[in-house]
């Protein structure tokens, strides 16, 4: 039974590594929330856009990643100029491990080739989490030691500053960015007196252990369509997520389909990973979307699937008579 209280979160650590070993949490409704890997797309809209919600992944596997977030943004208009701000959030459990992120963002558009173009700053901090006081080392065997100077066995954390930068091209018709995460591949140094986990140990000056996380740069090629079908109360809206830390790299594919710009329904594709099912509505200002992934790896032997969902809010903002720039995006045509 210990042999097992110990393999089990690091069997969920080890299978999120396999499936997606950089930083962040890759969402299969990423376009739902385009602030969280890009914050060129703070103030995209004309709209106070708020939104929050979670992934499930591997529903009935013990320990299992869960991700909360939030965001929010807005337009600005300074000195004839048009700007986007904005705020993240995000919190992730992964068996023993955890992360909270928050992160402020501001960006600038201008307008060119009949569109709009956004480049944006986000700042903020990372905070990476682990229990070392769950771990569970047996010593019954001739495999293990009941104990590993690798490991905290005490509950600790830490603490670095974070950025993050991007681009978009906004477009009648669709929306493109490119972007990078973790912009300084920031090291969260812990130790077991201030907290911390990670994945080096070493000793400190007062011979106390440290630990150090590195979260890694990620780069993102983020795009979305909106294509009317002509006669119809119908849109095509296509979307993909690219991410990569030059390492490992994977991909969301989404193929959405919405009536009268209010339901929407659609199917993906996980690379290497799972097929999705989502379905969204808008009404007057509020959102709702849902997505199921069936997993096409092992791991559905364990696992029933992965949910997310995510409820949102938007206010029209009057940026002012000045603004010359006011455009419409795809998101809420």
């Amino acid at each position: 039974m210990r042999l097992r209280l110990f393999l089990i979160p690091l069997f969920v650590v080890l299978g999120a590594v396999a499936v997606w070993a950089q930083t962040d949490p890759l969402l299969s409704q990423n376009y739902a929330v385009p602030t969280l890997y890009n914050p060129a797309q703070a103030g995209s809209t004309e709209l106070l856009r708020i939104r929050a919600g979670g992934r499930l992944q591997w529903v009935g596997v013990d320990n299992a990643p869960a991700t909360f977030i939030g965001t929010a943004d807005m337009p600005l208009s300074l000195f004839s100029k048009r700007f986007g701000v904005g705020a993240v959030v995000m919190q992730e459990s992964m068996g023993l491990y955890s992360t909270l992120a928050i992160g402020a963002q501001a960006a600038f558009k201008f307008r060119k080739f009949g569109g709009e173009f956004s480049v944006g700053l986000a700042f903020g901090m990372y905070d990476q989490g682990f229990k070392g006081s769950e771990v569970v080392l047996p010593d019954d065997d001739d495999f293990h030691e009941g104990s590993d100077d690798g490991l905290p066995t005490t509950d600790v954390h830490g603490t670095a500053f974070d950025a993050s930068a991007g681009v978009s091209y906004t477009h009648k018709y669709f929306n493109a960015g490119i972007s990078c995460s973790h912009l300084t591949s920031p090291k969260v140094t812990m130790s077991t007196d201030a907290g911390g986990a990670g994945g080096r140990a070493g000793e400190g000056e007062s011979g106390e252990r440290v630990f150090e996380f590195e979260a890694k740069r990620t780069f993102y090629f983020q795009a979305e369509g909106n294509i009317p079908v002509k006669n119809t109360l119908f849109d095509i809206m296509p979307a993909v997520l690219v991410a990569s830390d030059l390492t490992n790299t994977s991909a969301v594919i989404n193929a959405r389909a919405r009536y009268r710009k209010f339901l929407s329904f659609g199917v993906g594709y996980r690379w290497n990973d799972a097929v999705i099912a989502t379905v969204s509505a808008e009404f007057k200002n509020f959102f709702i979307g849902y997505s199921f992934d069936y997993s096409t790896s092992a791991i559905a032997k364990a696992s029933s699937g992965s949910h997310e969902l995510f409820l949102g809010y938007s206010l029209r903002i009057d940026t002012g008579n000045k603004n010359k720039n006011k455009h419409k995006s795809i998101r809420i045509m």
